[in-house]
């Protein structure tokens, strides 16, 4: 057991190796009730999360559809990246993440009071959340949640309904299918224990760091933060420039030069890349740093997401300082790995 914004959190079971391969190859599931989840109701909540966050809520037209995005401050820097799921004209419902939590909801009120007063933002912390993922995740939790197949098997990726006391996203944080459940959390115990009846395998903090690393996914106070720019974090697929819509944030994104990207990294030599070491381009490019690195046990290499200049290419091969040596590493488009295929 771990510290993780606060909480209590199972770094693994037993073997972090046997969870990642469970997860890539079968079923596995994370407790996530760490997660906060938002219900932001009222006439005005689109209104509202027009300006809030980076993307555009009009994409939501049908109900359970789920968007990404980033919140932003004035500076364009990261806030917090969320989803934000469309329930009805009047009933949002935000999922941020632990950590950053206290600091998000601290804004979201702040906001509020300027943007649309008399708008609810009710923190949901009677709701559990676990995400059972793999090719074999949906058809266990179909066995465990009665008659929730022909209710969930239609659901496209980043779409979400009600059955029952459940609330079932297919979305998810390893590059595998999946769902992620929302319940009561009085009743997160036995569904757990259900789940696990019918061979879903527990996971913890490990296997979903190697997980969405090798799927590409961004982890927020690593690959960014609310000093760095989406744009070239990236996330400019989440923010939506093109419209009219003033968000909090856009004019900054609008008047800085975009100068970094973030790229794959996969190493030659032997060792492990970590967040925060250097990289060494060419004598005529800055430097750029790895925001996330680790041992991929799909790839068994070494492999590392870094922010590096734009003039850096997929193919190039570059250094990385690991303990005062230099050693080469390819530079390549990630994701590396998503439903269980390698890529690179």
């Amino acid at each position: 057991m771990v510290d993780f914004g606060g909480w209590d959190m199972p770094l693994h079971y037993g073997s972090q190796l046997d969870e990642h391969h469970r997860v890539r190859g079968g079923a596995g599931m994370f407790d996530v009730s760490h997660m906060l989840a938002l219900d932001i109701k009222g006439e005005t909540a689109r209104d509202f999360l027009r300006q809030l966050v980076a993307n555009n809520v009009d994409k939501l037209t049908q109900s359970g559809k789920a968007l990404y995005s980033c919140m932003l401050n004035p500076e364009g820097g990261v806030i917090d990246d969320l989803i934000i799921y469309f329930l009805t004209e009047s009933h949002f419902r935000l999922v941020v993440n632990a950590g950053t939590a206290d600091k998000d909801l601290a804004w979201m009120l702040a906001r509020r009071d300027e943007i649309a007063p008399g708008l609810e933002i009710i923190p949901r912390r009677d709701l559990a959340m676990i995400a059972v993922q793999g090719p074999e995740a949906r058809a266990r939790v179909w066995q465990v949640i009665a008659g929730s197949q022909a209710e969930t098997e239609n659901l496209k990726l980043f779409q979400a309904t009600f059955f029952d006391k459940y609330f079932i996203a297919r979305t998810g944080y390893t590059g595998e299918d999946g769902f992620e459940i929302m319940l009561p959390a009085v009743d997160a115990v036995e569904f757990w224990n259900a789940l696990h009846a019918v061979g879903v395998a527990p996971a913890g903090l490990g296997a979903r760091d190697t997980l969405r690393l090798e799927a590409g996914m961004n982890l927020y106070g690593q690959d960014m933060d609310d000093t760095t720019n989406p744009l070239e974090s990236g996330l400019g697929w989440t923010v939506e420039l093109k419209s009219d819509r003033n968000f909090i944030g856009k004019q900054a994104l609008l008047e800085k030069p975009v100068k970094q990207q973030l790229i794959g990294l996969i190493l030659l030599d032997r060792g492990v890349l970590r967040s925060h070491q250097r990289v060494i381009t060419r004598p005529d490019q800055n430097e750029g740093e790895i925001t996330s690195g680790g041992f991929s046990p799909t790839l068994e290499q070494s492999i590392a997401l870094a922010r590096l200049p734009l003039s850096v290419s997929a193919g190039d091969e570059v250094q990385v300082v690991v303990r005062d040596k230099m050693l080469r590493a390819k530079v390549v488009k990630y994701p590396f790995v998503r439903n269980g295929k390698i890529l690179v």
